[in-house]
């Protein structure tokens, strides 16, 4: 726990179990926080930037989209965008961008899948939808021809587009007819205006954790050989169609080591409304505190700065993982992102073997989500 000061704001920095737990069970004494770029990206009426009622009342109603009931919907839908991507990879000549296909992939599923969209309308949302999420953490200067100002643009015409879609859309596609049940049960009408950025953070909660993981998954498997021929046998003898309920214990060690590593979330923000103490530190009110995922044990701990699945299995790992963030605002993609990790990770590697390029950088950019610097090149070859 330390306090700095960044742009005129006090930042209190947090890390580690203690710490985190304690902030987690001071849920009451805390609001949500964003950077400036991140408000405005995301609009006033979004429940990212609200809290209190209004942030529940919102979250419950979006949260319909990401419910058991409905991941059970959007499965077999999944499984044919697998299928399309393992088809257009076997088909492929030369390296191929692995980074790039999961986040086409990702986004393919929160907007066909869930929202219910054509592959015209998807395809047309795609481009401004990473211009927009490219500059989420940026900094917030609208001057023509910034990051932040192509942005603003590409966010008016995102709007436009599903308010368009919104209007003229058959709900019964997808799983938006599920917010008509949230919003009847938390009895809160919202105009399409307010719908509207409420689907534009679900496209990001729903998407950008999910690319992010997928492209961690498959570069630890990669630069890891060693662990994907001690994982390939439960693949291949897991069901395709892959069925839910189907034991996977070293795929679920191997995602959970892949997590730990490189959490998609990284850290997130909260400000504290009255003084808190957090590993018996004091943090007086009105206080920024940034909670920061990363594994620090790993920078002094051999064993743990390696990729071994097994630690998850062995009892020798009893830490708490928080990828996706945690308490109320825990990201509302994470269930989404840990089914398409698992039928992902079954369905490609049981038709497909991949092999890294040389001589590419394998680094991770970490904003706004951990990925492969150069874009994860591989060859593909069927197994």
């Amino acid at each position: 726990v330390f306090e700095t000061r960044l742009l005129a704001q006090r930042i209190v920095f947090i890390q580690g179990e203690r710490a985190i737990s304690d902030l987690l069970k001071q849920g009451g004494a805390l609001e949500g926080w964003w950077p400036e770029s991140v408000r405005q990206l995301l609009g006033d009426r979004s429940l990212a930037n609200r809290s209190g009622p209004a942030h529940k009342a919102r979250r419950r109603v979006v949260g319909q989209l990401f419910s058991s009931s409905a991941l059970r919907r959007y499965t077999p839908s999944i499984q044919e965008l697998i299928e399309e991507l393992i088809l257009e990879l076997e088909q492929s000549e030369g390296p191929q961008p692995l980074a790039a296909k999961m986040r086409r992939f990702a986004f393919a599923v929160i907007a066909t899948t869930v929202l219910g969209l054509s592959a015209g309308d998807r395809d047309a949302l795609f481009a401004d939808f990473e211009i927009w999420t490219q500059a989420l953490f940026s900094i917030p200067l609208a001057f023509p021809g910034t990051p932040f100002a192509r942005a603003m643009a590409a966010r008016e015409r995102l709007l436009r587009r599903l308010k368009t879609l919104l209007q003229a859309s058959d709900r019964n596609r997808g799983g938006l007819d599920l917010l008509s049940g949230g919003l009847d049960e938390v009895d809160m009408p919202l105009d399409d205006d307010d719908l509207v950025e409420q689907l534009l953070l679900l496209l990001f909660a729903g998407y950008e954790t999910t690319a992010s993981s997928l492209s961690c998954l498959f570069r630890a498997l990669l630069l890891n050989p060693e662990v994907q021929t001690w994982l390939l046998p439960e693949l291949l003898a897991s069901p395709w169609p892959f069925e839910t309920s189907h034991r996977s214990p070293q795929l679920d060690a191997t995602v959970l080591e892949v997590m730990r590593l490189t959490p998609p979330v990284g850290g997130f923000f909260r400000r504290n409304l009255q003084p808190i103490h957090l590993a018996d530190v004091e943090v007086p009110a009105d206080r920024v505190i940034q909670v920061v995922l990363g594994s620090g044990d790993a920078m002094d701990d051999a064993d743990l700065a390696c990729f071994r699945p097994q630690r998850h299995l062995d009892g020798s790992f009893n830490q708490t993982l928080l990828p996706f963030g945690g308490g109320e605002r825990v990201c509302l993609g994470k269930a989404l992102a840990e089914l398409e990790i698992r039928l992902m990770a079954v369905g490609l590697l049981q038709r497909l073997q991949l092999q890294l390029v040389a001589d590419q950088d394998l680094s991770l950019k970490q904003i706004p989500s951990p990925t492969p610097r150069d874009g994860l090149l591989v060859t593909v070859e069927k197994r």
